[in-house]
Formats: structure tokens, sequence, C-alpha cells
């Protein structure tokens, strides 16, 4: 079994690399449709003022939070709140940044970081470690097979 001894409540970072270019990506992290295959069936919608999640089935509102930055197809910054859980939705917004690089080779690199997570330290376990790299694992598996990750 593996525990972990230690959750950053601050500052959270993920790196992926993805066969991907950035436009492809910044779809997928923005449009409904891609959203519920790797994003725990989530339709997640952005608009340059707005990112707003949603049930699997479109219903109940999982989340929304005001976008500060949107600058397709390269970063993407935005208010977090864990709508799902009433817990969660009782902390505090953190907040989560998107940057899209280009690579050679036709990578991109992603970089995810969740901070403004001192206000919120049941969003930071939540979303520690497996949540977050379920969803960046997801992503990648299905740009680049077109197949979502899991069933």
């Amino acid at each position: 079994m593996t525990t972990m001894t230690e959750i950053n409540l601050t500052t959270q970072v993920y790196q992926v690399f993805i066969k991907a270019t950035p436009e492809r990506i910044w779809e997928a992290i923005t449009n409904p449709e891609f959203t519920t295959k790797y994003f725990y069936g989530a339709r997640i919608e952005v608009t340059p003022e707005w990112r707003r999640t949603y049930a699997p089935d479109g219903g109940d509102s999982w989340g929304e939070g005001a976008v500060t930055e949107f600058e397709p197809p390269r970063r993407l910054v935005h208010e977090w709140r864990s709508g799902y859980n009433p817990e969660l939705s009782a902390e505090e917004p953190s907040r989560v940044t998107w940057e899209i690089e280009p690579q050679d080779g036709g990578l991109s690199l992603l970089t995810v970081v969740h901070d403004r997570l001192e206000g919120a330290p049941k969003t930071a376990a939540s979303v520690a470690g497996p949540g977050w790299m379920m969803v960046l694992s997801g992503l990648k598996t299905l740009l680049e097979t077109g197949e979502p990750l899991t069933g």
C-alpha cells in the first residue's frame, strides 16, 4: 500500500508531454464534448469569462469559476471550486493554470498548476496525485489514441 505523508496545501504542479498541437490540446480542455471523455465524465464549458462544470448528464452544476486569463491556444487561468461535494464547495476557491507550450517533434508540454489552496485543504487533498493525474493521463491518451483511458 502506498500512502502520501504530506500534501502540498498551497501549490501543486503537474506536467505531461502530449503528441498533439497546442490547438488540439486547447480544444480538448475547453470543449465539453472532449472533457466528458477524460475529466470524470464532467461537461466543462469554457468562455473568456467563465468555466462551468456540469454532471455527466449535463444537469447538476459541479462548480463554476471566473476565467482570469484566456489566451488560446497557450494559457487558461480560472477559479476552481468543487461543487459536486458540499464539503469541498464550502471551501475558498482555488486557481488552476493551464499552460501549453509547443515542442519539437509534434509534441506539446502541458503544465497544470493548481494553487491558492491555503483556504481549501480538502480540495487540495482530493485533487492531489491521482486526482489530477487521472485527468491528465486521460487527456493524453484521448489525444494520442482517439480512445478514452477509462470506459
